[in-house]
């Protein structure tokens, strides 16, 4: 996006990135008001008066009591949003050495301000990457992707895999895996599913058995081919 061009305010942006983020988890559905209130931690009602705004300016596609999904306009928005923040954040892990666990809030400031100028230098001095350090895929210039077919680690049957993308990026959980061994990049054994328990038995390479449970295994998302 060119810098002449002005800039969505750092609301529209979250709002836009917030209703990307959901439909990923819909397969193309309305996203509700409701759901997309508590992803951003405001009320319905100012979630509603946001969505018709959205749509009035050709934004989103909204429908009462039925919730909003992008129009292409918006979605385009959203990517570009998506990519200065992941970009953001490998710059700040790579670069400055920052720990994974604090990028995400620093980025949360910074997609808003920095210029398409630096964004692009960013890119060319981090090599054009695709992922960032959570493993969620990058946007290209032109808001493109590749995506992946991942699933979460709790769904797993016995094998080899490998982990490509940590869903949740809180600095706890964050430090909880960094500390199992559980990044983006590492190949572990899934040894056994408990389902009565929900936990799931797995050996990262080179450590120790471990246990994990269902709801964290579920933020895991791993592939076997990549």
């Amino acid at each position: 996006m060119d810098d002449a061009r002005p800039r969505a305010s750092s609301t529209v942006e979250n709002y836009l990135k917030a209703i990307y983020s959901l439909e990923q988890k819909r397969d193309g559905e309305l996203v509700p008001l409701g759901l997309l209130a508590e992803s951003l931690g405001v009320t319905a009602g100012t979630a509603t008066t946001m969505a018709k705004r959205l749509h009035n300016s050709g934004l989103v596609h909204y429908e009462s009591r039925a919730g909003v999904r992008l129009n292409p306009p918006g979605e385009e928005l959203a990517l570009d949003v998506l990519r200065r923040h992941r970009l953001v954040e490998l710059f700040l892990v790579e670069v400055l050495d920052f720990d994974w666990g604090e990028v995400h809030e620093e980025a949360e400031v910074l997609e808003h301000t920095i210029s398409q100028r630096l964004i692009e230098k960013i890119d060319r001095k981090l090599g054009y990457p695709k992922l960032d350090p959570h493993g969620d895929p990058i946007p290209d210039a032109s808001g493109k992707y590749t995506a992946r077919n991942l699933v979460p680690l709790s769904d797993c049957e016995p094998g080899t895999v490998r982990i490509a993308r940590i869903t949740d990026q809180s600095p706890e959980f964050l430090k909880f895996l960094e500390k199992q061994g559980l990044i983006p990049g590492t190949t572990l054994e899934v040894i056994k599913r408990d389902e009565v328990a929900d936990l799931i038995q797995v050996q990262p390479e080179g450590r120790d058995k471990l246990q994990v449970g269902f709801t964290a295994a579920q933020k895991i998302h791993i592939t076997v081919d990549d």
